[in-house]
């Protein structure tokens, strides 16, 4: 079953626990970041303390009602654009909302994760594949129908290899 629109946006405030997701491209191309990306790459920067939308306030009631979000990202150096402007403008305010992320860098060492494609896990129980073109572009997301057992696996994986994205970009310019 592919979902969208309220099926897909549904599943954020209907878990109970946890919601995860494993991200394992160096871009992801979203026409509504366009405009931002841009300006990010002239130069503007955000204030990630100043942040307040949608997205932040559900990751903070998300917190305050003790369910969890987080991901693992995994990445190499040298850093893409998009994940600086990544880092910079989403992932540092969602960090102080609430949200667990972590950085899997993969740049010197063997990716422990190859080949596996992303995806969210809600509660351990429902896995949502998330389907791109290689260049970034979303094609869909799609609800797994199998055993979820090896995407638990996968995510115990990414985050025993990860650092906290606080530890990861000290020190980096982004």
């Amino acid at each position: 079953m592919r979902l969208a629109g309220e099926e897909w946006a549904a599943r954020f405030e209907g878990f109970q626990r946890e919601a995860w997701r494993l991200e394992t491209l160096p871009q992801y191309l979203m026409p509504q970041e366009e405009e931002e990306f841009q300006a990010f790459k002239t130069g503007a920067r955000i204030d990630p303390r100043a942040v307040s939308n949608e997205y932040t306030d559900r990751l903070r009631r998300q917190a305050a009602e003790g369910r969890t979000q987080g991901r693992v990202h995994i990445v190499t150096r040298p850093l893409t654009d998009y994940l600086r402007f990544e880092f910079a403008q989403y992932y540092a305010p969602h960090a102080l909302a609430g949200e667990q992320i972590r950085i899997l860098d993969v740049t010197d060492r063997d990716n422990p994760l190859a080949g596996v494609q992303d995806f969210w896990i809600f509660d351990r129980a429902e896995v949502v594949l998330m389907n791109y073109h290689p260049d970034g572009r979303q094609i869909s997301r799609e609800v797994y129908e199998g055993d979820v057992a090896p995407f638990i696996e996968y995510q115990r994986i990414a985050v025993a290899e990860s650092v906290p994205l606080e530890e990861y970009v000290r020190g980096i310019d982004v």
